[in-house]
């Protein structure tokens, strides 16, 4: 304990107020632009940088109380308790500082989103105004970006032009000597073995000292993983203080770990995706008298929505929409299966959408009975502009031309999977010239939130709503579906609805 003399009364605010004196990060809540300090414009030796007292302070800051009267109501500067004052006023204000710079961290939920908040809460830290950081994983898996905080693009290309050894983000990522921990360079300029491109491109930009830390995340191993490399530029010779450089150095070591789970979820996600455009078709095929035009949109899980177009002997057309029930790794790879076993239907007895649902679902209820599907497929004659098709529990395809734009009136069935013998009248389609019948999963109705009918009435509304000029254009419908239908942004979003929508135009 320490033995504080009892005369000495230290009061909340003035305890508070004093996080104002210590010159730490106040300029984090905004994110302000750090000033120049004047003690900096004048030629001298490198120096510590600090924060510009201009900035407002952050709103757990209170004004200090007006002095009361008597001298043991406010601690002289001279006082013996006044020293310790100001530490945990100090220790306070980094505490607070670091607490609400990680929860603004923590709020992120994408890598680019994170990168950009870390640059601005370590510029804040350091006392800098302009930085970038480089993301390159060291187990070269990737994905590899840079980003700038007051850069532009055309900056950052400058940069990229430098030997990448002689920057200190190159040999913090290339291990290079002394590149295992904080580089701090305070005045490039006064160093004689900066690379003339460097100086070049330095004097360019107009930034004379850095401040470079390694983003790293703990590993399975005994080292830590690389991540990548953050550096803040100082428009000035400057340096940041060794209370600055702790904090920082805490906040990179969560950032660190952050970055690390936001990695895997991309990853994650990017393999996902990638399995599952394989699995679809890499291109849709070209068939005299109809235009096709397809969209696929899946969650950072992926799902098992699918769709499938194949030409068919005799110039016929085989086009086919499905949903697997589930998410991730298996439902993706149910629908592969799945789509694959349809195919093989397709071409055997293809002008008989029925008979090919009845083996698609004797195939999945012996090989997966724990799984349901629902599908639906069409044969078409483009010469004749005539279609058949067949529905398992799918939604009704939508006809939109000129003079009509309806559901298409299907028998009730249930999925495939859920009955001991699935059975379904099919329906026969007369096209007229001009007109576009839009398949696709219910997952388009589910992502927009609203009830059954109301998302039926929505989609009848977007197709209906077609400008007259794009009537004729398949990938243009479709896009102006989407658009309609999932707004503001919901067909991009994340979900765990997966959305098909195939668009065939008939000449």
């Amino acid at each position: 304990m320490l033995d504080i003399p009892s005369r000495v009364r230290v009061h909340v605010e003035t305890l508070l107020a004093a996080q104002n004196d210590m010159g730490v990060c106040d300029a984090f809540e905004q994110y302000a632009p750090v000033g120049k300090p004047d003690t900096m414009n004048a030629p001298h030796p490198p120096k510590v940088a600090g924060i510009d007292s201009t900035v407002p302070s952050p709103a757990h800051t209170v004004a200090p109380a007006p002095a009361a009267s008597g001298t043991s109501a406010v601690l002289s500067p001279n006082a013996p308790g006044a020293l310790l004052q100001d530490r945990l006023a100090g220790w306070v204000s980094d505490l607070t500082t670091l607490h609400e710079l990680t929860e603004r961290l923590a709020r992120t939920d994408t890598l680019a989103d994170a990168l950009q908040e870390l640059l601005h809460a370590g510029a804040a830290l350091v006392g800098a105004r302009r930085g970038l950081v480089v993301l390159e994983p060291g187990d070269g898996l990737g994905p590899d970006t840079t980003l700038g905080l007051g850069l532009a693009r055309a900056d950052l290309g400058h940069i990229e032009t430098v030997p990448r050894s002689s920057m200190s983000y190159g040999r913090i990522l290339d291990g290079l000597p002394g590149g295992d921990a904080e580089i701090t360079e305070p005045d490039l300029f006064a160093e004689d073995g900066l690379d003339p491109r460097h100086r070049e491109v330095a004097a360019r930009l107009g930034y004379a000292a850095s401040y470079a830390l390694p983003l790293t995340a703990e590993a399975s191993t005994e080292r830590a993983a690389r991540l990548g490399a953050a550096v803040w530029l100082y428009d000035e010779p400057a340096e940041p203080a060794e209370r600055q450089r702790h904090l920082v150095g805490l906040y990179a070591r969560y950032a660190g770990e952050h970055l690390a789970r936001l990695l895997e979820i991309e990853r994650t996600r990017a393999c996902m995706a990638t399995i599952a455009e394989e699995l679809l078709p890499s291109r849709l095929p070209r068939v005299a008298g109809v235009r096709l035009a397809a969209r696929h949109r899946t969650g950072p899980r992926g799902g098992g929505d699918w769709y499938d177009a194949l030409p068919l002997p005799d110039a016929a057309l085989g086009l086919a929409v499905g949903s697997v029930t589930g998410s991730g790794p298996s439902a993706i790879a149910a629908m592969g299966r799945l789509r694959a076993s349809l195919r093989a239907y397709a071409v055997m007895e293809g002008e008989d959408p029925v008979a090919v649902l009845s083996d698609l679902e004797l195939l999945l209820r012996l090989t997966e009975p724990a799984r349901s599907a629902t599908a639906l497929f069409a044969y078409c004659e483009p010469a004749l502009r005539k279609i058949t098709l067949a529905g398992a529990g799918h939604c009704p395809p939508l006809l939109v031309g000129e003079r009509r734009t309806e559901f298409v009136e299907t028998s009730l069935s249930a999925p495939l999977g859920m009955l001991a013998c699935w059975e379904a009248p099919g329906v026969e389609l007369q096209a007229q010239p001009g007109e576009t019948v839009l398949l696709y999963t219910d997952g388009l109705l589910h992502r927009t939130g609203d009830a059954t009918d109301r998302a039926f009435a929505r989609l009848h509304a977007a197709a209906a709503g077609v400008p007259r000029a794009l009537r004729r254009d398949p990938e243009a419908i479709a896009d102006h579906v989407l658009r309609t239908v999932l707004p503001d942004g919901l067909d991009e979003a994340d979900s765990e609805e997966d959305v098909v929508l195939l668009a065939a135009h008939f000449e």
